[in-house]
């Protein structure tokens, strides 16, 4: 619901200056979800996000300098294209004696908001300060909740002092944002400050439920301001005291920012319980129940993470980010897997915005139909494309186009496709032996030859550019794609495997190329500590140099993580395949698989404090989600559901190791503390492999072929969104033995229901007149809204 429908229960509203303790926070959070975070990490980010505004700081309370992208000035509060402050801090004075609210006892993640609980002994007081961010509001609400614990009344003087900094996004120097000196005023018609960039329609104001008693202005050297209101008041014997403050900002006017602090003051109850709501509709959605409940917990609030991460800037566009604090702009890639996770989840508007943003700016940057990597929020390109974001962006429409049917976005993006395809082998093929050229998932110096992933994600853009053009009736483009997409599979499989290493390898290149690559993995490996690596290198080297080649020849260096991408797409040969996925094992720790196999252990990671965080940010021997998260669908792909399974298992370690609700992007707990992809690591197999939903929108039919682990007997999806919501289905598996009980529904009787046994399962068994049953497919046909089947061995 918009805040500005809200207008007509202002009668309703927390008013300004009302101090109403039965409308706080605290008690509408007594039904929602939470978790509390580890002492251990109070000093280590947090964030609470809505989709024009975000505030980052650390769950102790406090906002040290955050950030490498523009060094230390990540956190804070953010309304991109600009920040609006570094952060906050609340003080106490109580008998002459100042208590800053900066090391916190407890911090306490919500869905939406979050909360720090401070604990004074001496003057027997207990602190909660809450945070929340409204849908579609430029500002955020803090509540402070004082409950004296004592006997007595207490007066207290309470000091919120902020450090604004009113500066441009990152690469803002490319459309002309130059950060000007901050000047503060203090406003009595707000009973706040108000503060402008000098150089700019940049304002940032707060302001509080509480009369202020005074007010001040500190003077500093570089181009921020430090300004604190003062309060004081008295606390009776065990009772509490309830103040919100509200802090707003916009890139464009002083008057925006003045109507979106007093909309906070007078309309957050309103936006808290509409968003509240909202988030309860996205954990129904896709709605999965496990007999392990870490990872059943782990998926609900995967699906939170995903609305944490959209960002909106009006003049731009709308779409999903990478991760926080350091990605808090757009990316190709990124998108291009997160989205399929976003797809299943029913999150679909983020899905569209995202998709018809990097089409428009990739053709006002490219127009070939090379599709961006990296966009900041100003709308500066900083990496106009890799080469494996044009084909995987036509895997991406393929897929939407799956789930939602829909005929008018296919002919929208099509062109994109077709104009991609054509630019990846004309400038990239350079010898047309249809393995482009160039940069693909791995961002190692020197390795930009014919690469893995690259080929890989190209064969599966043909083949689903080939059914796109058969969608849209060009038969003779789809028989072309479709040749393209065969010859490929053959090729990756003759070309790219290696017998000596039952690998696929890294990448095709030249001995001369392989050797300088050898020569940087050994410094790397030494660096590491990786004798075994080392080792395997020098070996390889000397077989490169005793048996040139001519031209260009696969090779297995590092052991990255991308020579898994053709069991990902499902091209590998299934004898291939195994092997691989059993080389593989060799590169994993408790927490997943490394990023680059060569930093991994000799011993595969026993310690589950493998990874030490390098001083100067880096992913090198890093472990991540979304290498994970590919193995897991490889091995449900070649029927390993129980393989598949422990490999989100190893992901799941990681959900609130650091902060609670969320799993960092490198596992365990460094890099982004939230990240887009992790969705697709988590939902494609769920989704689309345990649970067998495979849409098929453009024909009303979903096709079900479930493939559970041996650990999960009972197991149900529920609320899974296809045609944009024109049909709803719920799958609901049980075993017992060699037999499987199902049941699934569906809200639309005008869709087909395709119900396959799984592999091993030899007869299918319907439990009503409304469905058919053919067991020479082993299938089962059903337009029913409920219908319950038997699958025998």
């Amino acid at each position: 619901m918009k805040l500005h429908v809200l207008v007509f229960l202002s009668l309703l509203c927390f008013a300004c200056k009302k101090n109403d303790i039965s409308s706080n926070i605290a008690a509408l959070s007594t039904e929602i979800e939470h978790i509390q975070g580890k002492s251990a990490y109070l000093d280590s980010p947090f964030v609470t996000a809505g989709n024009r505004v975000y505030m980052v700081g650390h769950q102790n309370g406090s906002f040290p300098d955050l950030g490498w992208h523009i060094k230390g000035e990540m956190g804070g509060i953010w309304i991109h294209p600009i920040k609006l402050m570094d952060g906050f801090e609340l003080s106490i004075i109580l008998d002459n004696k100042e208590y800053a609210l900066t090391q916190a006892d407890i911090f306490t993640n919500y869905p939406f908001y979050n909360q720090h609980t401070y604990n004074l002994e001496e003057p027997q007081l207990q602190i909660e300060r809450w945070q929340f961010v409204p849908d579609d509001t430029e500002g955020v609400l803090v509540q402070v909740l004082i409950k004296n614990k004592s006997k007595t009344p207490t007066a207290i003087d309470l000091n919120f002092k902020t450090t604004s900094d009113l500066r441009p996004t990152w690469l803002g120097e490319r459309t002309d944002m130059i950060d000007g000196k901050d000047r503060a005023e203090f406003d009595s018609t707000i009973d706040g400050f108000l503060i402008k960039d000098e150089a700019n329609s940049w304002f940032t104001a707060f302001n509080s439920s509480e009369k202020s008693t005074g007010n001040t202005t500190e003077v500093t050297i570089d181009n921020t301001s430090l300004n604190s209101l003062q309060y004081e008041f008295t606390i009776g014997a065990q009772k509490d005291k309830l103040i919100n403050f509200a802090i707003a900002g916009s890139y464009t006017s002083k008057e925006a920012t003045l109507k979106t602090l007093k909309n906070i003051q007078q309309h957050w109850h309103q936006a808290f319980v509409a968003k509240k709501s909202r988030y309860q509709a996205l954990a129904q959605k896709t709605k999965l129940t496990i007999p392990d409940k870490d990872m059943e917990q782990a998926f609900r609030w995967l699906k939170y993470n995903c609305n944490w991460l959209i960002r909106n800037v009006p003049e731009v566009g709308s779409g999903i980010t990478a991760g926080l604090p350091d990605y808090p702009w757009w990316f190709g890639v990124d998108s291009e897997y997160a989205l399929q996770g976003y797809m299943a989840v029913g999150q679909t508007d983020a899905v569209y915005n995202t998709i018809r943003l990097l089409d428009s700016v990739s053709e006002k940057v490219n127009g070939n139909g090379k599709i961006i990597h990296e966009m900041s929020t100003n709308g500066a390109v900083f990496n106009p494309g890799n080469i494996n974001e044009t084909p995987q962006f036509a895997t991406l429409l393929w897929r939407v186009y799956q789930w939602n049917g829909d005929k008018a976005f296919l002919k929208r993006y099509f062109p994109t496709v077709k104009k991609g395809l054509a630019w990846l082998l004309a400038h990239n093929d350079l010898d047309k032996n249809g393995f482009p050229e160039g940069f693909g998932m791995m961002e190692i110096h020197g390795l930009d030859s014919e690469m893995i992933d690259v080929a890989a994600y190209t064969q599966q853009a043909f083949a689903a550019a080939a059914q796109m053009a058969m969608e849209l009736n060009q038969i003779d483009l789809a028989k072309d794609y479709h040749k393209k997409a065969t010859e490929l599979t053959t090729k990756i499989n003759q070309e790219f495997w290696s017998d000596d290493f039952n690998s696929y390898a890294d990448f095709i290149g030249t001995d001369e190329q392989a050797l300088h690559l050898i020569d940087d993995a050994i410094i790397r490996a030494d660096t590491l500590n990786k004798p075994w690596a080392i080792k395997e290198l020098k070996n390889t080297a000397d077989f490169i140099k005793k048996n040139p080649s001519d031209t260009p020849r696969p090779f297995v260096l590092h052991h990255n993580w991308v020579v898994n991408t053709p069991m990902e797409v499902g091209i590998a040969d299934t004898a291939k395949a195994l092997k691989a996925l059993q080389t593989a094992e060799q590169f994993v720790n408790p927490f997943g698989v490394f990023v680059t196999g060569i930093d991994r252990d000799a011993s595969a990671g026993a310690d589950e404090n493998t990874f030490v965080a390098p001083k100067v940010f880096s992913y090198t021997g890093a472990v991540m989600t979304l290498p994970t998260g590919v193995q897991a669908i490889a091995e449900n792909n070649y029927n390993r559901p129980d393989k598949a399974l422990e490999y989100l298992e190893r992901m799941t370690r990681s959900f609130s190791y650091a902060l609670p609700g969320s799993m960092y992007e490198v596992s365990p707990d460094y890099g982004m503390m939230t990240q887009a992809w992790n969705i697709y690591s988590y939902a494609y197999p769920m989704v689309h492999q345990f649970f067998g939903i495979q849409p098929e929108a453009q024909n009303k039919t979903v096709h079900i072929k479930p493939n559970m682990p041996s650990k999960w007997n009972k197991a149900s999806l529920e609320n899974v969104q296809v045609g944009d919501g024109e049909n709803s289905v719920s799958v609901y598996f049980e075993r017992k033995g060699d037999t499987i009980k199902l049941k699934v529904t569906q809200i639309n009787t005008d869709w087909t229901l395709l119900i396959d046994a799984p592999r091993g399962f030899k007869k299918i068994t319907a439990n009503s007149n409304e469905a058919k049953a053919n067991n020479s497919e082993k299938r089962l046909t059903s337009n029913a809204k409920e219908i319950s089947l038997t699958i025998s061995k």
